[in-house]
Order: C-alpha cells, then sequence, then structure tokens
C-alpha cells in the first residue's frame, strides 16, 4: 500500500516537471529597460533625511533702505564707451578674468575701432598652469585658488597670447554656464597630495594640472585659422588684436606704502607678489580715475563689494551715512578697513562709462558677477564716486591715460 502511493506521488511530480519542462521550452520573453523604483524604499530615505537634517539658518543681512537715494535708473543716463554685452561668469571665481578680457576687448575698440570677442577661459586655463608652476617653485607657499588679479591676465597674455572665444569657449559639450567647483576642488586635491608627499616633480605636476584642467575646460587651441591664414595665439595677440602688453599700469591708494613709488598690492590672489602697483594719494587717485573715463578710457577695476550700500535690488554701490559720512571719506578710512580686513579684493568688474549730476558723480559698471544679472539692467551695476574712493582698492588702465601722474614716479 505505502509502496503504491510513493509510486503515484513521483510519477506526478515527473508529469508536472515534464509538463513545466514543456512551457518553459516553448515560452519566447523579451527585456526592457526599465527605470529603477523603490517607492517605500525611497518614503523611508525622504523620511530619514527629514529627520537628519538639520534646518536651514537665513540670517537677515543689515542693508542700506535706498528708498530716499536718488540712483541712475539707465545706462543711457551716462556717457560710455564701446565694450560687449555682459555676461556672467557662472559658478566660478574668475571675475578677475572676465573683467579683464571686457576691458581688453573695448580696448582693442578704442585704439583700432575693431569689435573682439575674447576667450576668458583661454585665461583662465594658463592662469591655472602658472599657479601650479608657482605652488611648485615655493614648495606649496604659493596661493592656489580661482582668484586672480587684472595684471595677472596682462602676463598671462603676454605668454600665451589669446584667442576669440568662439575658437575656445572652455566648456564640455552640452554644458550651459561655467562651473568650477569641481574643478577647482580637484585641482586643490592633487596639489594637496603633492606638498603631503613632497612631490615637487614640476613636469609630472603640471602634466597632471593639464590633464584635469583638460577633462574640465576641453585643451585650449595651440592654432587658429584666420582668412586661411594659421596664427599661434601669441601671432593673433601681436599682429590681429595689436594690443600690448606693456602699454597696461596699476594703480593702488593705501597709506601703508609710500606715495609715488611702486610697491607690492599685498592681497591672496596678487598670488606671484607683483610689485608693480603704483601707488597714488587718494584724491590723485580719483582724479586719475575721473579723468581717465572722460577722455575716452574704460578701466578695470577691483575692490569690496559685501557692504550694506551695495545692492542688487536697486543695482547700485553707495556708502550709507550710517557707516560713515561723505566728508570723513579719506585715505584713513579707506586704509583703516584695508588694515581691518573688512576691505578686501574680493570682486573684479570694467569701469565702462560716467555720469555727473549735480556735484554728483557716477561710474557705469560692467559685471559678471551674478548678482548684476537678477533683476533691472542686468549685467550693470552704478557706482557712486563715494564707493569708489572708499572700497574700489586697484585700477589698471592704458599708460596714455596717466602720463602725466607717471612722471611723478620717475
Amino acid at each position: 500500500m505505502k509502496l503504491r502511493y510513493w509510486n503515484i506521488l513521483i510519477l506526478s511530480i515527473i508529469l508536472l516537471a515534464g509538463t513545466s519542462s514543456y512551457a518553459q521550452k516553448d515560452r519566447k520573453d523579451k527585456g526592457q529597460f526599465v527605470e529603477p523604483k523603490n517607492e517605500f524604499w525611497e518614503e523611508i530615505k525622504k523620511s530619514a533625511d527629514d529627520f537628519n537634517k538639520k534646518p536651514e539658518k537665513h540670517e537677515p543681512q543689515f542693508k542700506l533702505n535706498f528708498e530716499n537715494i536718488k540712483v541712475p535708473k539707465s545706462k543711457d543716463e551716462f556717457k560710455y564707451y564701446w565694450h560687449n554685452d555682459p555676461i556672467s561668469q557662472g559658478s566660478t571665481g574668475t571675475c578677475w578674468c572676465f573683467s579683464t578680457t571686457s576691458f581688453m576687448e573695448s580696448e582693442a575698440n578704442r585704439m583700432y575701432k575693431k569689435k573682439f570677442k575674447f576667450s576668458e577661459i583661454y585665461g583662465v586655463y594658463w592662469e591655472y598652469v602658472e599657479k601650479a608652476i608657482g605652488f611648485v617653485k615655493s614648495k606649496g607657499k604659493s596661493e592656489f585658488d580661482e582668484g586672480g588679479e587684472a595684471n595677472g591676465l596682462v602676463r598671462i597674455w603676454k605668454k600665451y597670447g589669446c584667442v576669440p572665444e568662439d575658437s575656445y569657449k572652455g566648456m564640455l559639450p552640452g554644458q550651459i554656464v561655467h562651473d568650477h567647483s569641481k574643478l577647482n576642488s580637484e585641482l586643490k586635491s592633487f596639489l594637496a597630495h603633492v606638498k603631503t608627499d613632497n612631490i615637487w616633480n614640476e613636469d609630472y605636476v603640471i602634466s597632471t594640472v593639464k590633464s584635469i584642467l583638460n577633462s574640465y575646460l576641453t585643451e585650449p587651441p595651440k592654432t587658429l585659422t584666420i582668412d586661411g591664414k594659421q596664427y599661434s595665439p601669441q601671432e593673433y595677440l601681436s599682429q590681429i588684436v595689436k594690443l600690448n602688453m606693456d602699454d597696461y599700469v596699476d594703480f593702488m591708494s593705501l597709506m601703508q606704502y609710500p606715495y609715488y613709488k611702486k610697491s607690492e598690492y599685498e592681497v591672496p590672489d596678487n598670488w606671484w607678489h607683483s610689485s608693480d602697483y603704483y601707488n597714488l594719494p587718494l584724491d590723485d587717485y580719483m582724479a586719475v580715475m575721473k579723468n581717465a573715463v572722460k577722455k575716452g578710457y574704460t578701466l578695470e577695476i577691483g575692490g569690496d563689494v559685501s557692504e550694506p550700500g551695495y545692492s542688487f535690488m536697486a543695482q547700485a554701490g553707495v556708502i550709507p551715512t550710517f557707516d560713515i559720512p561723505h566728508d570723513y571719506i579719506d585715505e584713513n578710512a579707506r586704509q583703516l578697513r584695508f588694515s581691518n580686513k573688512t576691505s578686501t579684493d574680493d570682486h573684479g568688474i570694467h569701469l565702462v562709462g560716467y555720469k555727473e549730476d549735480n556735484g554728483e558723480f557716477w561710474f557705469l559698471i560692467k559685471d559678471s558677477g551674478s548678482g548684476s544679472f537678477n533683476c533691472g539692467l542686468k549685467g550693470y551695476y552704478f557706482y557712486h564716486e563715494d564707493y569708489v574712493k572708499l572700497k574700489i582698492l586697484s585700477f589698471i588702465v592704458h599708460k596714455s591715460a596717466v602720463e602725466d601722474i607717471l612722471k611723478k614716479f620717475e
């Protein structure tokens, strides 16, 4: 009896297996692409993240109320000179290069009535290379970050030339805005490794830095073809653009250096310790700027843009009376703020025009920073002369605009 039961059971299993095998054999399945989804897991993860996330604190800033201040409303109120339309520097700390490149474009137009659009990122690329060389030569003591000075671009163009923007945009395929956050982080991480392990082989370091730059910015062109003829970037600068980099001079006004002498501008972005800054008394400094712009020159300027009287909503930079009244803005007030680091060299912009109105002097500023693109006339600010006098720490201009003042340094 038991044997018969087991025989029947075994036979049933065999028949079922045969049927299953037969069904599998006849079926022809197809695959498909699906987005992985686990909604319950996502709910768990979101709940955990929400519980662990610290609430963001948005501290209110104490800013000037512009209600009673008469600020220019339009670029058309100004006497201004040719410049390309403002463009954004994106998520980068390269204002120094955007502003000075714009300045050079205006210079080519002022001198030769030519309209150029140069590549900003070409200058950024080679400045990173130069910073890496300086880092190796100083055994890691040289500053390495995104910032720079106007005469840094002058130095780069003098050595590497320049290229049109359409030949080198410095962005990957499909990229719309400049973003150097990962690039800068990777470069600094690599150089930290170099310093920790004492890898001071310049060829190795520079080749690695270039490899990182190429992966984020693409490789800059070695030659340009213009009207059927090939040019190196250096030849493009000397033969097509025709700007002489030796014709540009930098000024500052700080009491800590002797006036009418050239000195080093001691800020982190002057990482190569340039001592080619002409130091002027503040009244002369302001007179030079005003006279230059009135004579048809534009200037690249740099200074502090973090004041309560600096507003992208008003598109203006002014000095509130609760900070310091107009009559008290002098070289002492300027030096105090530089010495206690409330005036820092944190932004480079392009001064392209001016306006005089009932004794008030305003400068028209072209800006690549994000604040200037938030509202109103995108890419511009209006700086009152008080703001420039107190907070703008340096500028660069063509030497023909300042021949009289340069004689005082000889």
